[in-house]
């Protein structure tokens, strides 16, 4: 359950903090990528060197990198991370969290996050039953996060009682458990398509657009991590976007990926329509290179198949078919007019005229186009993010009550 998640580890100062090498290990053997933010203090109890070589990634304890000066993004990190699990987390830096107090690189990344937030408190007995930090508990309950209780037993103090940070395995287990109750797609099977295609006029010539593909990608990540069975139909990209979680069919024409989406459509509770395919192919491509002349050339086209079109006409009742829609004048009018012509079940709208948004960068922005003229307009985010978003929104097409 926990292969192919990123899980960021926050680290705070407190004996336990020896621990965490040992959840680290585990994290990153069970197939978890794995970061650390770690406080100063915290670097006095553990060396961060030990757990840069745990995780297989450098160890974030400052705003900036000392080395070369570069900074330390802790936006980025924030949205990079599936789950961010503190701990040991001490006394003053619940106080700082419940508070919104921001004043080192691990609480500011805390207030970026997107994500679940697991919080495993370390201190000793009578700090733990003291009415503030019990009330800090309660706020940051409020929030949404998930408190990871300490346990019972001997304490750094002398003392015996509550204060102890969970073991290595009780926490792995908890990380384990939240994972997997996530998975309400189990059971359903995702069709993809994703990227560009090439209509090739001649040998090495050929007719397509900018599309990366990370969007669709960005997508069948959230689905995986949902339990849904993914299948996508990808079409010839720039980088390597691959998920091992996926099924991944690798086609280059519009004429390919319409074969294989027939293949696969029929068995498909929900289907993404997100490849930027061609609307024209070359009628008679040249299977040699053409050479330049002095004569003006002319390339007769002639329409490809319409893939949504296709899963629009012989979708079940029990299909759900989404589809993209790239404008650049009347967006709203032109996306509605799509939804009910492809019978369709929702739209995701992109405008080139929203910067940041459309094909080739990291951002988007998107409108969701809905039946009875329902809009919802998200703002400008990372496309992992958005990926999340647009699930979230196809999940209440299967279960409006959500």
């Amino acid at each position: 359950m926990i292969a192919g998640k990123n899980i960021l580890l926050g680290i705070t100062g407190g004996i336990a903090a020896y621990k965490i090498a040992s959840l680290t290990r585990l994290l990153v053997k069970s197939g978890a990528s794995v970061k650390v933010i770690m406080t100063k203090d915290a670097c006095n109890f553990i060396a961060p060197l030990t757990l840069s070589v745990l995780s297989g990634n450098p160890v974030y304890s400052q705003f900036t990198n000392q080395s070369d000066g570069t900074w330390n993004n802790h936006v980025e990190l924030g949205l990079w991370a599936d789950l961010f699990v503190v701990a040991p987390c001490t006394a003053n830096t619940l106080a700082k969290l419940a508070h919104g107090q921001s004043d080192n690189l691990l609480t500011t990344t805390y207030l970026s996050c997107k994500t679940q937030v697991m919080i495993a408190p370390a201190m000793d007995l009578d700090m733990w039953k003291h009415l503030a930090v019990k009330n800090n508990i309660e706020k940051l309950k409020l929030f949404g996060n998930k408190i990871l209780m300490p346990d019972s037993g001997p304490l750094a103090s002398g003392l015996e009682g509550e204060g102890r940070l969970q073991e290595p395995e009780k926490i792995y287990s908890e990380i384990e458990y939240f994972f997997s109750s996530k998975l309400d797609l189990k059971n359903k099977k995702v069709l993809i398509t994703a990227g560009p295609t090439r209509e090739y006029i001649d040998a090495v010539r050929y007719i397509s657009n900018a599309s990366s593909g990370k969007m669709g990608f960005a997508i069948a990540t959230c689905f995986v991590n949902r339990g849904a069975e993914v299948t996508v139909i990808a079409g010839p990209m720039d980088e390597a976007i691959k998920n091992n979680s996926c099924t991944i069919i690798d086609v280059v024409s519009a004429h390919e990926m319409m074969n294989s989406f027939k293949l696969n459509f029929k068995d498909s509770d929900i289907v993404v329509c997100s490849a930027a395919v061609a609307d024209y192919t070359v009628k008679n491509p040249i299977k040699n290179k053409i050479k330049k002349v002095d004569n003006n050339l002319q390339i007769a086209l002639e329409p490809t198949q319409d893939i949504l079109l296709y899963a629009g006409k012989n979708k079940t009742k029990n299909q759900r078919i989404i589809g993209f829609a790239l404008e650049t004048d009347n967006e709203i009018e032109n996306a509605q007019k799509k939804l009910k012509s492809k019978n369709a079940d929702m739209i995701v709208l992109n405008s080139l005229n929203d910067k940041g948004a459309g094909f080739e960068g990291n951002t988007n922005k998107v409108t969701f186009i809905h039946k009875g003229n329902k809009i919802k307009k998200l703002e400008l985010m990372e496309k992992s993010l958005l990926g999340q978003e647009i699930v979230n929104e196809i999940v209440k097409l299967i279960n409006p009550k959500l």
